[in-house]
């Protein structure tokens, strides 16, 4: 590692305020060549909303356009590091069913990005790191050049962040569904048995019994029903799906 690197990454390993920190990072990420950094942290709250707070330096025009329009619910980059730690470049075709949103990027010089995420399961935490820039696009060997220096700044902006948040924030946190588990409280939040459900999603009866157990679990639930309960409570599932 290049001496300088080695020397900023020791100086932003050793901050222990989340602001010192991220000026750092910002700091860290010119050098290597973006002129702009990004970092956010989900989390959960009292009500089941999730909550973001969030440190960049993007244009503010850029900004506020992002929150007035509300494009965090159509953006594809938030979408993939929910549910997803693998590093991912930004492009066009990436934002194919949001063409406004990458219209909005590249009209604020911050078309070519790339951005990789923390899950914090056992606390309901996801963080997200964005590098971006104007001039030039991303090659995939860059991107992987510097992924070990990301992870590195997400997981120490990470800890910084989760311990400025609210303590019941993170202590309340439920664990996540997976995809199947949802789907099968779904099926059974509308009546249909174990049989049903299992031809409805092409799975055996036996599998769906699993889905139906693990939910219980993870949640915490005495039974199918009291998980379906706490689902729908956690926002997992949808009121509509009761009858």
């Amino acid at each position: 590692m290049e001496q300088w690197k080695e020397s900023q990454l020791k100086q932003f390993s050793s901050t222990t305020e989340i602001d010192t920190a991220y000026r750092s990072a910002v700091c860290f990420a010119k050098n290597i060549g973006f002129n702009y950094f990004g970092f956010s942290t989900t989390y959960p709250s009292r009500d089941h909303q999730p909550k973001t707070v969030k440190f960049n330096n993007y244009p503010t025009s850029w900004n506020r356009e992002y929150d007035r329009n509300k494009m965090r619910n159509i953006d594809p980059v938030v979408a993939h590091c929910n549910h997803s730690m693998m590093p991912i470049l930004w492009t066009e075709d990436m934002f194919s069913d949001s063409p406004i949103l990458w219209d909005a990027l590249k009209t604020h010089g911050l078309q070519h990005g790339w951005s990789q995420a923390l899950h914090d399961e056992e606390k309901g935490l996801c963080s997200i790191l964005s590098l971006a820039r104007s001039h030039c696009p991303i090659t995939a060997l860059e991107l992987y050049e510097n992924l070990g220096f990301s992870v590195f700044m997400a997981r120490h902006l990470h800890v910084l962040v989760e311990q400025s948040l609210p303590k019941h924030c993170v202590k309340q946190a439920l664990p996540r569904l997976s995809a199947r588990e949802i789907d099968v409280l779904n099926l059974a939040a509308t009546g249909k048995t174990a049989e049903e459900s299992a031809r409805i999603l092409h799975l055996s009866p036996r599998t769906i019994h699993f889905h139906t157990q693990s939910a219980i679990e993870k949640l915490g639930a005495k039974n199918k029903i009291s998980a379906i309960i706490v689902a729908m409570k956690a926002g997992h599932l949808s009121e509509a799906s009761i009858r």
